[in-house]
């Protein structure tokens, strides 16, 4: 540890970088400062990294903490290392013919990069559901995500029995999905896609069992964005398909009062949260380490 303001050099799989700050209190409420965040995600890199692999990351940065102002952050920042790789990806509207932007991602392949990051206090690691070719080039998606978010006072029961529907719905399109606590309030869940579909098509498929489940289930279920709507329901958030929108990864850090974690779980942890409304919670960094050490990444069994 560090005295206050000093910066420290480490090496890191054979780069050097310079870390300062490690006593800094990034979660006040619970003390964790920025040594034990860089220290999580180390930690918790072998089965985090397969997760942004060849994807544009978009970080959500909190320089002083949980209580001080955020920023989201997409192109690399000035003073990037030369060796993090980058992919300059179009914007949705030079995609589109319709704009000729780009912006110039990092990409996260490696522990340094990863731990270049959390030194920057990005706490929160977004990705598309697109990856890239080795120039850069966006891939067509290859995977489907639903982002069930809870209305209050609807919570995380709500939201495992609604996944039960989704993943029923999914499997009447020959998709198999994954539930992964959001690490905020809801859950989300990642089916795997063959790459035939653009984002507009895995858009589209999303938003149709979307309303879908809307109809059949109209009192527990949502498509509409719309918050006035979404009290006691669980919205099914399908536009983050779209070409441009982000999910959080999972195994991330969120930025919220406390270090809770998007933490992938298994279907029988979600059964028994949707029989119990006690049985399913958001995962602090700690819970999450200890179970990756019984368990290994749940995402993949």
């Amino acid at each position: 540890m560090s005295p206050s303001g000093q910066e420290v050099q480490v090496d890191v799989e054979g780069r050097t970088l310079t870390i300062s700050n490690l006593d800094k209190v990034l979660y006040p409420r619970t003390g964790t400062t920025k040594g034990e965040v860089l220290h999580y995600y180390a930690a918790v890199a072998p089965v985090l990294l397969p997760h942004l692999r060849d994807r544009a990351v978009t970080r959500i940065r909190w320089p002083h903490g949980v209580e001080g102002s955020s920023f989201f952050e997409k192109n690399i920042p000035p003073g990037t290392p030369s060796w993090v790789r980058t992919a300059e990806v179009p914007t949705t509207g030079s995609r589109s013919g319709k704009g000729d932007g780009t912006i110039r991602f990092p990409i996260c392949d490696d522990l340094a990069t990863l731990t270049w990051l959390a030194n920057l206090a990005a706490l929160e690691l977004h990705v598309h559901q697109w990856t890239v070719e080795e120039d850069g080039t966006p891939r067509h998606p290859d995977r489907l995500v639903i982002d069930l978010d809870p209305g209050e006072p609807a919570g995380l029961h709500e939201c495992a029995q609604v996944a039960l529907m989704v993943r029923d719905a999914l499997a009447g399109r020959d998709l198999t999905c994954t539930p992964v606590t959001s690490g905020s309030k809801g859950l989300h869940l990642y089916a795997a896609v063959d790459g035939t579909l653009d984002s507009d098509g895995t858009t589209a498929l999303a938003k149709e069992v979307a309303e879908t489940l809307q109809k059949e289930h109209p009192d527990l279920v949502t498509s509409v964005m719309t918050k006035a709507k979404r009290p006691g329901k669980v919205f099914l958030d399908w536009s983050q398909n779209s070409g441009s929108k982000t999910t959080v990864s999972p195994y991330s850090l969120r930025g919220r009062d406390s270090p809770t974690v998007a933490t992938p779980l298994t279907w029988e942890e979600v059964e028994e949260g949707a029989e119990d409304d006690l049985a399913l919670e958001q995962l602090s960094m700690e819970q999450v380490l200890d179970r990756v050490a019984r368990l290994g990444d749940v995402f993949d069994a």
